[in-house]
């Protein structure tokens, strides 16, 4: 009898809401964008010096978009699903 209560007020609930996995989304979304800005800028000829190496792209934008976007993932996470709008 007891297993039987125990099925019944079981849920198989997610543990994250549509609106965390939305803000989950936008934040892997920055990352990757993050990480395929800081790519790039190297040369084919070891010889060769290649100044873009120091780009405001992979030195500023890049590393800040990818810092924003784990802190987006931190949000989501953190998020309260079941808060009701009401309160």
């Amino acid at each position: 009898m007891g297993e039987q209560k125990r099925k019944e007020t079981t849920k198989d609930d997610f543990i994250f809401g549509k609106k965390n996995y939305k803000f989950m989304l936008i934040g892997l979304a920055c990352i990757v964008l993050g990480f395929i800005l800081m790519s790039g800028g190297g040369s084919d000829d070891p010889n060769v010096w290649n100044p873009d190496v120091f780009s405001w792209r992979r030195i500023r934008l890049a590393p800040t978009l990818v810092l924003i976007g784990f802190g987006i993932q931190v949000y989501a996470i953190l998020l309260n699903p079941n808060k009701d709008s009401k309160s």
